[in-house]
């Protein structure tokens, strides 16, 4: 797959990084395409330039910026992004007086917003509810389970796209609806960081159903 990073950062490093070991062919794009090149070569990427050479370029478009540059960043490059799958990996998040908080409040999640400023595009909110070091990480670091990546899309083909690339690198493709729920992953998002923040495991809040009955004694079933 032909893919866009749209981003310098270190969700641009790491999802760029695995998409490039997975075989796929990157291109990265920044403000400051002297940060572009020296991150295309970190990476070993096909290629590097402008913002709006990254949109144009392949299948699909990786915004990694901040969640309140993302949707300004998606209406600059609307015309390129028609027609693209576009991945929202942003967190709307900013501490609180309780804890992590969205940003977004109780309005639209980045993702829809993304899509409203690039009506022809395909939005996927997808890699947000993992820190940027995970996933430079072996499949092998997470024992015996591959990891699972949740995703919201609309449109089929953008989401099939998404769970190539979640295959290519080793993880489970999680489909968690239309974009309608991106709001709920990114909630999940302000709920998992801040846990960590507070030196917690968020794993633990989530037992599945099958190893919560291994737990119980068949003594104590009703």
């Amino acid at each position: 797959m032909r893919i866009g990073v749209m981003g310098t950062g270190a969700m641009a490093e790491s999802l760029g990084g695995a998409w490039v070991r997975a075989g796929h062919e990157v291109f990265v794009g920044g403000r400051d395409e002297a940060a572009a090149l020296a991150l295309a070569r970190r990476i070993g990427a096909a290629g590097h330039g402008s913002l709006a050479r990254a949109a144009e370029y392949g299948e699909l478009a990786l915004l990694a910026v901040p969640a309140e540059a993302a949707p300004a960043l998606a209406a600059e490059h609307a015309a390129a992004l028609a027609g693209r799958a576009v991945v929202d990996c942003t967190n709307p998040l900013a501490p609180g007086a309780g804890g992590v908080m969205l940003t977004t409040g109780g309005g639209p999640s980045t993702a829809a917003l993304v899509q409203a400023a690039a009506p022809g595009a395909h939005v996927v909110k997808a890699f947000n509810l993992a820190h940027a070091s995970v996933w430079g990480l072996p499949v092998s670091a997470f024992g015996g389970t591959r990891p699972a990546v949740p995703y919201c899309a609309d449109d089929a083909g953008a989401a099939e796209r998404v769970a190539e690339l979640v295959t290519g690198m080793g993880w489970t493709p999680m489909p968690a609806g239309g974009l309608d729920r991106a709001g709920y992953v990114e909630a999940t998002a302000a709920f998992v960081i801040g846990v960590w923040w507070a030196g917690g495991s968020p794993r633990l809040a989530f037992p599945e159903p099958v190893a919560a009955e291994q737990a119980v004694a068949p003594g104590a079933r009703a």
